[in-house]
This record gives structure tokens, sequence and C-alpha cells, in this order.
């Protein structure tokens, strides 16, 4: 049988070109043009390509006659990497891990795949980056063992797919989504067209034969995944491998998720026998940092379900040049001149004249709006070279007219700082409120649990009036 052409279609207007072209004569958008495959006219509607193999079509359903039903979870093995995937790997599901070169993408899903294969079945590892010899001396090192884990250093996505059909695996690792290649597209790997048939067909794949699918993408310079957007929607589940290289912790944040809750966050060590689970990030975090030193204040930040303890680090200095700097590692710049300009103008504070430096220890991001009054404490702690009362955190939103705004969830902030051993936790007025109203008797029970000092704070002025004392 002919294969049909390719032919490139604007995604714009729908006008179709059969060569690429950087502007659509018709439309006049720029770049939108991707190629596809010409569509067969004798072809009746249920031979489609995309269609699954197996499935018969049915008719709409009604929603009352639909049987709800709830699939075992499956266990990588590794606590962390469950968390973030909402308490394992739904059967069937496609997910996709982005990060940047050598932050341990690899590493981390040759561990999950061991521990899968031992207890589940047989794990089919394709890598178009990595030879069958290099992937067995980084499983040697993580000590795999004599798990079912099958090799194959290929980057056609027909092979591959011939290869599932063979082994039958338990699991599929894709490594990665951007070097394979289908032979319908003369394209080179990593196009637009070879992106968006590779994530089609490893989707049909998982949902057709009911196995897990891990793709690992690439990212750009901005850290956003590389290829088109539609790849983010096609895939279940998107998880992003963070940290930074001179850092030994990694962090994977899960951003979408059909199964689990978004934005949850999973902690790792990088060692040399591979990636180890942190089961107490805050400790991590906080395991640096020095005692009564101006400038720093501990912020009770939320990340997903996970309450963390950080670092908000901040030092002001005399200007040297005839316009003041603003830095800003691990939370938005434009957030930190709004705030300098809360403090000028709400608090008093002199800054205009003041170079102002701001990071978030151990190489965290943080973009709630909880960290607010954490970095406004750092800041006037380091303006006034006054320390910040010992044994306190921080957490509240601060809005343009210097009023400290409650936030989401304090009861989880306030119950972590306990446990790590804060006796005093400044925070809204109207979370104070809010806590004071529901009991506190479901704290983990330990010596430190439920002794914590709750300040509850108006505004900015008050705050520093309690944290600087």
């Amino acid at each position: 049988m002919k294969q049909p052409k390719p032919v490139f279609v604007c995604q714009e207007c729908g006008t179709q070109q059969p060569k690429w072209q950087g502007k659509c004569h018709d439309c006049g958008a720029f770049n939108s043009f991707v190629e596809e495959l010409a569509v067969d006219p004798g072809a009746g509607p249920t031979s489609h390509r995309y269609s699954l193999a197996g499935v018969v079509p049915q008719g709409a359903v009604k929603y009352a006659d639909i049987e709800a039903s709830k699939a075992d979870r499956i266990s990588t093995g590794i606590n962390e990497f469950d968390r973030v995937l909402g308490g394992g790997i739904v059967p069937g599901s496609l997910i996709l891990l982005g990060g940047e070169p050598g932050i341990g993408k690899s590493t981390l899903l040759l561990q999950a795949a061991a521990n899968f294969a031992n207890a589940v079945g047989p794990v089919l590892y394709a890598s178009g980056e990595e030879s069958e010899h290099q992937i067995k001396a980084r499983g040697d090192r993580l000590g795999v063992g004599d798990a079912p884990l099958y090799l194959l250093a290929e980057t056609c996505i027909e092979r591959i797919l011939e290869e599932v059909g063979r082994v039958r695996p338990a699991l599929i690792i894709v490594d990665s989504v951007q070097t394979v290649f289908s032979l319908k597209f003369q394209s080179a790997p990593g196009s637009i067209g070879q992106v968006r048939e590779a994530a089609t067909q490893f989707l049909f794949t998982a949902k057709g034969h009911n196995i897990p699918t891990f793709l690992v993408g690439h990212v750009t310079k901005d850290g956003s995944i590389a290829g088109p957007k539609a790849l983010e929607h096609v895939v279940d589940t998107v998880l992003y491998f963070e940290g930074e290289r001179h850092h030994s912790h990694r962090v994977v944040r899960a951003v979408k998720n059909r199964f689990g809750a978004v934005s949850e966050l999973g902690v790792f060590e990088m060692t040399g026998a591979g990636l180890r689970p942190v089961p107490n990030p805050s400790a991590l975090f906080l395991a640096e940092r020095p005692a009564a030193t101006p400038g720093s204040a501990v912020l009770c930040c939320l990340e997903g379900s996970r309450p963390l303890l950080v670092e908000v680090q901040a030092l002001v200095s005399t200007s040297s040049y005839g316009t003041s700097r603003r830095m800003a590692v691990g939370i938005d710049q434009n957030r930190l001149s709004l705030l300098l300009a809360v403090l000028e103008k709400r608090a008093g504070l002199h800054l205009v004249t003041d170079d102002v430096f701001v990071n978030i220890a151990g190489g965290m991001s943080i973009d709630e709006p909880a960290v607010d009054l954490a970095l406004v404490a750092a800041v006037a702690s380091s303006l006034r070279n006054r320390p910040i009362t010992p044994g306190t955190a921080v957490f509240g939103e601060v809005g343009l007219g210097g009023e400290i705004r409650g936030v989401a969830q304090a009861n989880l902030r306030i119950r972590e700082a306990e446990q790590m051993g804060f006796t005093r936790i400044v925070l809204p007025a109207s979370n104070v409120e809010s806590e004071m109203a529901e009991p506190r008797g479901s704290a983990p029970q330990n010596a430190e649990a439920g002794k914590a000092e709750l300040v509850g704070v108006r505004s900015v002025g008050e705050a520093l009036d309690m944290l600087l004392a």
C-alpha cells in the first residue's frame, strides 16, 4: 500500500502546502506550518491511522449509567516519586518528565524501572541518547541487579512499538521523546511533526494496551518543555526535574496531573549510588542556617500538599553607583520591587539609595504569596542590622496598603514549624483567628508539637515590631 505523502498545514487557518513556508499567504501567520500526513480521501472512517487497535467504537453513554471505577496504583518503590505521581503509577497513563541536561532524569527513571521490574513485571527502557553499555554501567552503579529490565537503543517509533509487542512489558520508558522519529515523516527527529507523532503513538499504545509509559523531554533555555505545547496537552502528567548543579538535592514538581494533586513536590538527594529520597526536606534546607544573623528569616511555605521550611536571605548595602540594584534568586524580581516600595511608603524604611539582594537558600524557587512577610522581614533585618528573634518562623501575604493578608492551609504550616522546634510563629491575624477556631489535636505527637506561640499581625509596621523587638 502506498504511503500518504506528508503535507504542511497552517495551524492558524488550515491551509495546506507541499513545502514548508515561513509565512502563510492566506492568514499572514509566521512559523505556523506543521508537517502532517495527507489524508487518503478513499479511506473509510474506521481506517484512521490514529484509531486504537482492538477498540470497538461505541455511541454516547449517559453519565448516570457509567459505573465509577478506581484503578489500583502501582508503586515505583521510591516514596517521594510516588508522592509526586499522586500515590503511584496509574495503569495506562502517559507521563512526561522534563529537566535540564545532567539533572538526573535517566538516573531516577532507571531506579524506578528496576524497582518496578522486580515488583510487577518486565520493563522496556528505550534510549535514543545512550547505548545499552552506557545504561548497563549506570545500572551497575545503582545496583539494578537481575531485574527483568530490557534495554533498547533505538530511535525509530515503529521499531520501538514492535519490541513492545514482542516483550509485552508492564512499563515503557522512552529517553527521550525528542530523539525518536517516525518513518512516515521526512523531517529530522525533534521537529514539531515528529514530536507530535511520537507523543500520539505512545499515547495510543499506553491507552490501548493499558501500559504506563514515561517520556523524557528536553527543556529550552527558559526551562519549559521543548517542542509543541500540544505535547503537554497529550500526556496525563507533566513532571519537572529541578535543582542547582552545585547543590546535592533535586526537586521533582508536578505541574499537571490528571490523577493527583498539581504542584506536588518530591525532594531527592544526589549521591554516588543514585538519587536518595529526603523524607524531611525542611531539615535539609535549614541544616546550614546560621543562628542570630541579620537578614535571615525562616518561611513556612507550601508546595502542593507538603509544607516546607526554607530560609529567606536578604542583604542591604549602600549603592556604589547612581542607580541602586535589585537582584532576586528563587523569587520573582518584580515581586521584590513591589515589596520594597511597600516598605518605603508604609513602614518608612529608606531603601532608594541601597542595593538589595534576596536569595532563597538551597536553590528553591518560591512563587506563592506567603513569601511576602518573610521577605519583608529579612530585608528590614538586614537594613537595621538586627537579627530576627531566634526560634521564629514567618508567613503571610503583604498588600499594597501595608496590610497582612491571610494565606491558605495555615494549619499545615504551623504544624511543620512546631515539629521543627520553632517556638514562635508570626502570621496574619486572620489565620490566627481561624486556627483558634479549629482543634490542633490532630498534629503529630512529639516533644515540640503544639507549643508554638502564634503572633497575629495586621500591618507591616506591626510585623516588624514583633520580629525585630
